[in-house]
C-alpha cells in the first residue's frame, strides 16, 4: 500500500464518483438488482454508475488505506460498496501477510454491506477463498449454516477460487449442504459452481448429479448442466440420466 494514491483520498474519491453518476441509469439498476418492496435488494441505492466506470476509478485510486476501503463499503450507495470491494481485492492481491489477514477478518466483519449478489461475487473467491485456501473450511461450513442469504452465498462463491486450483471437494461439500436453500440467488449460485467444476472434472460433477438431481432445485440443476451436450442436458432434466446410473 505504498504507492501514491489520488490526491484527496476517501472524499476525493467520493466526490469523482458522484460527479460520474448517471440518474438516467438508476430505474435500470433498482430493477435489475430488485430493490422492489419484499425483493433482495430492497431499499438499495444507485448512483447510475457503470461497473467499468468503476474499475477505472479503482485503478485511480489503487493505493486508498484500507481504513478508507472499509469507510466506503459502509456506504449506502450501491457503487460505493462495489467500488470499496475492487480496492480491497486489489490491496488483498498486494498485500503482505499482516495486510491480508486484516481484509479477510474486516471483510468477514462487515459482511452486512456486501448485500448484493454483484458485491459477493466479485470479492468473495479473491479475499475469503485466497485467504483460507481448501485446506481450511470451516469459516465457510459456518457461514453456509448463516441465516443470511448473502452470507450463505459467500460460502459457495468463496469456493470459485478452489476450483480454480483444480480442488473441487469444498465445493461439492457446501453445494450440499445448500442444496434445499430457500433462495433462488443460491440456487442460481450453487449450480454456477457445479458447472465450473464440471468445465474442469464432468465426472467429479456428474458423481454429485447422480446422487442429487431428482431432489435439487430445477433452476439449480439448469445452471450446473448449461455446458452439458445437448443429448446428456435433455437426459437430466428428464431424469433419464439419473435413473440410468440408480
Amino acid at each position: 500500500m505504498a504507492e501514491a494514491v489520488s490526491a484527496g483520498g476517501l472524499p476525493a474519491l467520493r466526490e469523482r464518483l458522484h460527479a460520474l453518476a448517471d440518474p438516467g441509469h438508476v430505474k435500470v439498476l433498482q430493477g435489475y438488482f430488485k430493490t422492489g418492496a419484499g425483493q433482495y435488494g430492497e431499499g438499495d441505492r444507485f448512483l447510475g454508475l457503470r461497473v467499468p466506470v468503476l474499475r477505472k476509478l479503482a485503478r485511480e485510486f489503487r493505493g486508498l488505506p484500507v481504513s478508507d476501503a472499509l469507510e466506503l463499503l459502509r456506504s449506502s450507495w450501491h457503487e460505493e460498496r462495489l467500488l470499496a470491494l475492487l480496492l480491497l481485492v486489489d490491496a488483498f492481491s498486494r498485500g503482505d501477510a499482516a495486510t491480508r489477514e486484516e481484509i479477510y477478518r474486516a471483510y468477514l466483519a462487515n459482511t452486512r454491506f456486501i448485500n448484493n449478489w454483484d458485491l459477493v461475487d466479485s470479492s468473495a473467491p479473491q479475499i475469503v477463498g485466497a485467504f483460507l485456501g481448501p485446506d481450511r473450511i470451516a469459516p465457510l461450513l459456518e457461514l453456509a449454516r448463516s441465516e443470511s442469504l448473502w452470507e450463505r452465498r459467500i460460502a459457495i462463491l468463496a469456493t470459485q477460487h478452489f476450483i480454480r486450483q483444480g480442488v473441487f471437494e469444498p465445493t461439492l461439500r457446501i453445494a450440499g449442504m445448500l442444496l434445499h436453500d430457500r433462495e433462488d440467488l443460491i440456487h442460481k449460485a450453487v449450480g454456477w459452481m457445479l458447472r465450473e467444476v464440471g468445465q474442469r472434472d464432468r465426472a467429479a460433477e456428474e458423481e454429485f448429479l447422480h446422487a442429487h438431481c431428482r431432489t435439487m432445485p430445477r433452476t439449480m440443476l439448469r445452471y450446473a448442466i448449461e455446458r452439458f451436450p445437448e443429448p446428456l442436458r435433455r437426459a437430466y432434466l428428464s431424469g433419464e440420466a439419473a435413473a440410468a446410473h440408480a
